[in-house]
């Protein structure tokens, strides 16, 4: 079983604009972190390569599968860490497999949860999102994101998701004035084993501001 402590965070409304998720936070609008990391040009650059080398319909029709995959498993994690998961009531057995050799590295690992899924913002970072879990991992506080992939990720491909857990991790900060230092990365990969990526926030920031950075300077007209 694992343990909870609750922290009150208020919800957020959020707004579509151009197509990007917005957080209204005042009388501002705060566009998502994930909005701001999808607009680097080098990921861009390299989802169109991607998507040039195995055709346009076969890139959408894995895009659509994987997303479909990552929100179920999103779920069953959730579900799980709240101590509320039935296995008898699942059948999404393509989700279940990729959900499965999680759990004994959440049960190992993961306790004294202090937030999931709750909507987070920075004043001085402009943007905002929904942090997939707080919670000490190996006994640490700790930003804690869960992706799924097809594939077994290298480090280097992967720094969108540290920047992403640092965000939220000067989002929490300023929000409880509690600081965390170590994010964690728990990638499950299909017909493969789990992948732990562990990181100190201290080696991202500058990179996150870099890329926050730019997207204010060519998609809002300079903060």
């Amino acid at each position: 079983m694992f343990n909870h402590v609750g922290h009150s965070l208020d919800e957020l409304v959020t707004e579509e604009i151009n197509g990007n998720r917005h957080y209204v936070v005042g009388t501002d609008k705060y566009p998502s972190i994930t909005t701001i990391l999808g607009k680097n040009p080098d990921k861009i650059n390299s989802i169109n390569k991607w998507k040039k080398r195995i055709g346009q319909e076969k890139a959408n029709k894995i895009s659509t599968r994987s997303m479909r995959v990552g929100s179920k498993v999103h779920e069953m994690v959730e579900d799980y860490l709240n101590n509320d998961f039935d296995f008898e009531d699942e059948k999404d057995f393509i989700s279940m497999d990729m959900f499965t050799p999680l759990m004994p590295i959440l049960s190992d690992n993961i306790n004294n949860i202090h937030a999931q899924e709750v909507c987070l913002w920075s004043d001085y970072l402009k943007t905002a999102g929904r942090v997939d879990c707080v919670a000490e991992y190996d006994g640490k506080l700790s930003i804690i994101d869960f992706k799924t992939s097809r594939r077994p990720k290298k480090r280097e491909w992967i720094a969108d998701y540290f920047q992403q857990a640092c965000a939220y991790s000067i989002m929490w900060e300023e929000r409880t004035g509690i600081p965390i230092t170590q994010l964690v990365v728990l990638i499950t990969v299909a017909d493969d084993n789990p992948q732990i990526f562990l990181e100190h926030r201290d080696n991202w920031s500058e990179h996150l501001l870099g890329s926050i950075k730019y997207y204010y300077e060519v998609y809002s007209n300079g903060l």
